[in-house]
C-alpha cells in the first residue's frame, strides 16, 4: 500500500469515475493501493456542495498547497502572464510546457496543469478555453469532387519512396496540397518540408496543373539544391505536370488516391491554416502578405516533435548546415 505520497489528478480523475460507478470507498482504495481513509479524506476535502469532479478537485487541492507557499505564489504570477499570453497567440498548453522545459532545461510548468488553469471556475471571465484548439468526437471521411478520370503520366508510388523520406531522416523533402478558397475558386498551394515541419505557402487564381507547378516551382527555387530533393503529393489536377519537377532534379512520390494521410504532416498544417482561414472564405480577400504573416506565425510556434524548437529554427539551422558544407567543400 502507497504510504505518504500526495493523491495525483490522474488518481482524481480515476477517483471521480468510479465513484460514479457507485464504487465503494474501500474498493476504490484497493484499486489505488491506498488505505480507506485517505480516499474517504480526499472525497470529503475536495467535494462541493457534496459533488466530487477530478477538476474542482484538483483546483481545490492546489489552491490548499499554494496558499502556504508564498513563493510558490509569486512564482506562478510570471508563469501563468506567460501562460496565458501564449495561449492569446495560438500555443497550446503541451507547447507552452514544453518551450518553458526548453528555456529553463527543467520542468517549469505541465501541460495538465495548463489545462485545469484554463478550466478553472476563477478564470472563466478571462475565457481562455476559446484560444484552444477545438477537436471533433470523430472524424469524417474527406469529401471529394467528381472529376473525369485523367492518368497521370510518369508518377512513381510512395510505396516507391526510399526509406530515408519515409523515416524524416534527410532534409530537403516536400510535402504538397492545396487549401480551396469559397465555391472553389482560388486557393492555396501548401507546401511542407517533412524534417523540419517547416510550412509556405502562396496564392493562387485558380486549383489547376499551370497555377500549380507554378506555385511549387516558385516556393522551391528559394532555396539550394540539397534543400529541394523530393515532393510528396495527391492525384489532384494542380500536381499533372510533376515532370517538370523531375526536369530541374526534384524526385516526385504520388500517395494512394483518397489516402491523403499518407501526406499527414501536411494535411495536419492545412487544418492549423484553417484556424486563420476558416472554410467558405473568399480567397480573393486574402493577400499574399497576409498569408505570409499566417505562415510565418504557424512556423514560429514550438513543436514536440522538433523537441520544442520552431519550424522556423530547425529549417535556418538545416539550410545553414547546407550553406556551410558548400563552402567548406569549395
Amino acid at each position: 500500500m502507497k504510504n505518504h505520497n500526495k493523491i495525483t489528478w490522474r488518481e482524481r480523475d480515476k477517483i471521480a469515475v468510479w465513484l460514479a460507478e457507485k464504487a465503494t470507498f474501500r474498493e476504490i482504495g484497493r484499486r489505488l493501493e491506498r488505505s480507506v481513509s485517505s480516499i474517504s479524506d480526499e472525497i470529503k476535502r475536495n467535494s462541493r456542495n457534496g459533488v466530487y469532479t477530478a477538476i474542482s478537485a484538483q483546483y481545490l487541492s492546489d489552491i490548499r498547497a499554494s496558499s502556504g507557499r508564498s513563493k510558490n505564489s509569486r512564482k506562478a504570477g510570471w508563469i501563468y502572464n506567460y501562460v496565458e499570453r501564449k495561449l492569446r497567440e495560438g500555443w497550446a498548453p503541451e507547447q507552452i510546457a514544453g518551450r518553458l522545459k526548453r528555456k529553463y532545461r527543467r520542468k517549469i510548468v505541465c501541460h495538465e496543469t495548463i489545462y485545469r488553469y484554463i478550466y478553472c471556475p476563477e478564470n472563466e471571465d478571462k475565457n481562455l478555453k476559446e484560444y484552444l484548439v477545438r477537436h471533433h468526437s470523430h472524424r469524417s471521411r474527406k469529401r471529394y469532387n467528381w472529376l473525369p478520370y485523367r492518368d497521370i503520366q510518369g508518377k512513381v508510388s510512395i510505396h516507391d519512396r526510399p526509406d530515408s523520406v519515409n523515416n524524416k531522416e534527410v532534409f530537403g523533402h516536400w510535402e504538397t496540397d492545396t487549401v480551396e478558397g469559397k465555391s472553389h475558386i482560388g486557393g492555396i498551394q501548401t507546401m511542407l518540408e517533412r524534417k523540419t515541419r517547416f510550412y509556405t505557402g502562396k496564392l493562387i487564381d485558380n486549383i489547376d496543373s499551370i497555377n500549380g507547378f507554378k506555385a511549387q516551382s516558385e516556393i522551391l527555387s528559394k532555396y539550394p539544391k540539397k534543400a529541394r530533393l523530393s515532393v510528396t503529393m495527391d492525384n489532384g489536377r494542380e500536381n499533372y505536370d510533376h515532370r517538370k519537377l523531375n526536369e530541374v532534379g526534384i524526385a516526385t512520390y504520388f500517395c494512394d488516391p483518397y489516402c491523403s494521410w499518407q501526406k499527414g504532416s501536411n494535411e495536419n498544417h492545412n487544418g492549423i491554416l484553417r484556424r486563420y482561414i476558416p472554410k467558405k472564405t473568399d480567397l480573393k480577400t486574402l493577400t499574399q502578405g497576409e498569408l505570409n504573416w499566417i505562415l510565418e506565425d504557424i512556423n514560429n510556434k514550438p513543436r514536440k516533435c522538433l523537441d520544442y524548437e520552431t519550424a522556423k529554427e530547425a529549417f535556418t539551422r538545416e539550410l545553414n548546415s547546407i550553406k556551410f558544407k558548400c563552402s567548406d567543400s569549395q
